[in-house]
């Protein structure tokens, strides 16, 4: 059954036999995500000590430091391991294995 009347489910959509879903059920998403947090963790930074005078005397700061919020988020750690993974099974290039993952669900 859907939860949506003119949406199917993915597993409705894909062919749970197809090798590529075979995989997907069979990769340790949970140990892979794991090791891979601590190395895409966002760190802090300690950040630059700028001196400088103004016209009140001296000036001391500290430029660049702590964590950055900035930037585009993340995309998920299971994504990008999948796409990294088709890219050098299939042997393409970047633009290719986006193309290629834009048209089917697998």
């Amino acid at each position: 059954m859907t939860d949506d009347f003119f949406r199917n489910r993915l597993d409705q959509m894909i062919d749970l036999r197809h090798p590529l879903a075979v995989l997907a059920n069979r990769m340790p998403w949970q140990e892979i995500e794991a090791s891979l947090a601590q190395r895409w963790a966002r760190k802090v930074k300690a950040g630059k000590k700028i001196e400088d005078l103004d016209l009140f005397g001296q000036l001391s700061a500290v430029a660049g430091g702590g964590v950055s919020n900035a930037g585009r988020p993340r995309l998920p750690t299971r994504l990008m391991v999948a796409l990294l993974y088709l890219k050098h099974a299939f042997n393409e290039s970047d633009e290719d294995v986006i193309q290629r993952w834009g048209e089917t669900p697998t």
